[in-house]
Formats: structure tokens, C-alpha cells, sequence
């Protein structure tokens, strides 16, 4: 379909799925901007696009809705696993996907209508290393380190799973408000630790395997639901001895499963959801040219 476009959500954390071969456009940062707008364009938490793979089954990139680029998306996954399978592209339940953060396996989970209404997908290997994320901190992990952000010092983990993490944790019994996301996430997203700037999350443990968390991401702002900060969050959470794995990750938008294997490996499983298709007008196209 020319110009057309697959939207779809994970727990709240909504992407277009686009390929590049039929768009009449290129995925400018500009035109990205454009499209995602929610107001003057179709709306969505960033663009997911099909691109040639030499490494894997297919090939994925993944822009933030202010045009850069994210290394991986664990729910963009999972969205980009549904549109694969609803569009014909494969009829493979178990396939690989490359992104600029990795090689990863997918598992789709089909329901009795022929859905793929939920993925797991094996997220890689949690790091703590500095040069992972990267961090200009000269020490040997991110694990526990201090950080100013908005006039305050907090203690933060720093966590790569492909792309970058910066965790905060308060203590059981406590919690975070949407004015902390607020006010501490842009302030650390754009902390001078993080040159090329970090996803964020606030979190809290609110059991033996189960934590809380409110997600800023990168490029994106405020956001329901994430499935590469639910690893992050997790990882960070076993590391630090708060949970022990499997651990349910919960947030605004929903609940996502994380397994943490004793390498730092993790898998996810969550839902993806299918919420339209469509094309984007002629007259909006020629405003993108």
C-alpha cells in the first residue's frame, strides 16, 4: 500500500509501522516529526520502519517521535512482531530481528483469531559498564552512583540493554508522583553524565518479584508503558538485590513479564495490540515533500 502505515500499541506505548520501499517520502528527521505529531499529523510515540537485514529475518529502525533514532524498543518489538505476522510477512512463529541495539529472537503467541496478542522476545544481555551506555563517569559499573538533577542529588543505576538506562529507585512503602517524572526526567535525560542523553525510570519495589515504575524516555517525553525499560528496571532491581526474577514490571499503561537469568539475559513477554491502517493523504505527502 502506498504511503500506508500499521498502528499499533503496546500497553499504551503506540508506533506506526512503515516501509520505506513504499512510502514516496523519505524518513526525514523532519517528516518523522511531522507524522508523529498528534495534533497536525497522525500521532504516535515514534515510526517503526522494515528495512533489509543481511544479519537476521528482517530489519528494524526505530525513531523517536522528535526524529532521532533509538537503538531498541522493547514494545516497538513486539509491534513491529504483530505487524509482520497480520500483514503476511511471515507465518513464522519464531523469527530474528536486527536493530541498531542487537540481534534479538522473537516468539509470537497467536490466539485463537489468528492475533499474535503477545510476543516474547529475548532483549539480550544487561550491562553496567560505563562504556555501554555510554557514561562519562570513570568507575567500574553504574551501579549506585550519585547525579544532581533538578537541584537535587539522587542515586541512580546505569543500565544498557541495547540502548541506555538511568534508574532511580526508592525505598518499599515509598513512591514516585507524575510531578517527579516531570521534573526529574528531562533534567536527567539531558544530565552532561549522558552525552548522547538516557531513558529514565522512577521506580519502586512493591514486592519480592514486582516493581513500580513512571518511564521518560529519550527523545519521546512521558510514556505509558516501555518494554526496553522494563528490562533495564529489572535487571537494575535483581543487580541491586531489591526483587528476585521473574519479576512483573508494572506501569501506567500495564504490566509486562521479565525474566532476568543469573548472566544478566533477559526475555520479555507482553502484549501487542493492532489498532489501525491506514494511508496518509495525498495533500499531507506533498506538505512532507
Amino acid at each position: 500500500m502506498k504511503n500506508g502505515f500499521f498502528r499499533g500499541h503496546g500497553l499504551g506505548n503506540d508506533y506506526l509501522v512503515m516501509d520505506p520501499k513504499e512510502l514516496s517520502f523519505k524518513l526525514t528527521p523532519k517528516n518523522i516529526t511531522a507524522i508523529c505529531d498528534r495534533n497536525w499529523g497522525v500521532g504516535s510515540d515514534g515510526i517503526l520502519a522494515l528495512v533489509p537485514s543481511k544479519r537476521a529475518d528482517f530489519g528494524l529502525r526505530i525513531f523517536n517521535p522528535d526524529g532521532s533514532e533509538a537503538e531498541k524498543s522493547g514494545n516497538g518489538l513486539r509491534i513491529f512482531a504483530r505487524y509482520l505476522h497480520a500483514t503476511g510477512k511471515t507465518r513464522r512463529k519464531r523469527f530474528t530481528v536486527e536493530t541498531k541495539g542487537g540481534l534479538v529472537s522473537v516468539d509470537l503467541h497467536v490466539d485463537r483469531y489468528g492475533d499474535a496478542a503477545a510476543v516474547t522476545v529475548e532483549m539480550g544481555i544487561a550491562m553496567f559498564k560505563p562504556d555501554a551506555l555510554p557514561c562519562s563517569l570513570n568507575v567500574p559499573e553504574l551501579i549506585q552512583q550519585p547525579i544532581q538533577a533538578a537541584g537535587q542529588t539522587l542515586t541512580f543505576t546505569g543500565v544498557s540493554v541495547g540502548n541506555p538506562h538511568c534508574v532511580v529507585f526508592k525505598p518499599v512503602g515509598e513512591s514516585w508522583s507524575r510531578e517527579d517524572l516531570l521534573t526529574f526526567g528531562p533534567a536527567l535525560e539531558n544530565q552532561t553524565l549522558f552525552p548522547k542523553r538516557i531513558n529514565v525510570q522512577l521506580a519502586v519495589p512493591t514486592g519480592p518479584k514486582e516493581i513500580f515504575i513512571l518511564i521518560w524516555e529519550r527523545g519521546a517525553g512521558e510514556t505509558q508503558a516501555s518494554g526496553s525499560s522494563s528490562c533495564a528496571a529489572a535487571s537494575a532491581a535483581v543487580r541491586l538485590g531489591l526483587v528476585k526474577s521473574p519479576v512483573t514490571v508494572k506501569m501506567p499503561g500495564g504490566v509486562l513479564h521479565i525474566d532476568v537469568a543469573p548472566d544478566f539475559s533477559l526475555t520479555m513477554k507482553g502484549p501487542a495490540a493492532e489498532v489501525a491502517r491506514g494511508t496518509l493523504s495525498p495533500s499531507f505527502v506533498r506538505g512532507l515533500k
